[in-house]
């Protein structure tokens, strides 16, 4: 008669526990490699506090909602299309600091912030600065809807880029920085994002001046 006591594991069930640990241990190393791999992708940026600190020093009154970010995350990379459907990025204005909008047609916080953007633009647009926005219409007839709206508003300097597949907005959900439209990123001029904005805001007048002053004069 055995004295084996049936709640000890025997020698098979023990090789059999260890496989399983090793198994689940290659799995957390994946998961973990998958996790961080996933993480330089957004993190492709070195922190920038200091700059940050800077726009948010300067974002009061109107600007108020506005939060300087500066946390390592990069947008050289984020795809989108000109008037004409070439393919663009945020790297084709690389050396230019950005206020990027992201709007609709259908957005109607959107549509009325387009005249101060608009003013911004007409005000501030050169070779250290461009005010970038950026049409998320999709849909059947997106990008006519997008371009009827920027001919009736008669708008000198807002040309039309387009993300007819959402994807641009997407990443911006994903990595829990914006939820809705309009959207705001203020970047440096290689891409890499300084502040926030979640709504629209009065960018044409004294305090959202205040913020495009600070976000070029980080450059000089």
């Amino acid at each position: 008669m055995s004295d084996m006591n049936p709640t000890q594991p025997t020698a098979r069930n023990r090789l059999a526990m260890v496989a399983a640990l090793g198994v689940a241990g290659v799995g957390v190393a994946i998961a973990a490699w998958v996790y961080l791999g996933n993480a330089a992708t957004a993190s492709s940026c070195p922190v920038q506090s200091m700059q940050a600190q800077v726009i948010d020093a300067a974002a009061v009154g109107q600007l108020a909602a506005l939060n300087g970010t500066g946390e390592g995350r990069g947008y050289a990379d984020m795809a989108f299309k000109d008037a004409s459907g070439k393919d663009m990025t945020i790297a084709d204005f690389s050396g230019k600091a950005l206020l990027v909008n992201f709007w609709a047609s259908w957005c109607v916080p959107c549509r009325e912030e387009m005249p101060a953007l608009d003013a911004v633009a007409t005000e501030y647009n050169s070779d250290k600065f461009m005010v970038l926005p950026i049409n998320l219409d999709i849909g059947a007839g997106g990008q006519e809807k997008a371009e009827a709206f920027l001919d009736d508003g008669q708008f000198a300097n807002l040309p039309l880029y387009a993300d007819s597949t959402f994807s641009a907005f997407e990443r911006l959900k994903r990595e829990a920085v914006a939820v809705g439209l309009p959207a705001t990123l203020l970047l440096d001029p290689e891409g890499c994002e300084l502040a926030v904005l979640q709504g629209p805001a009065e960018w044409d007048s004294e305090d959202g001046k205040a913020v495009v002053n600070a976000l070029i004069g980080l450059r000089g």
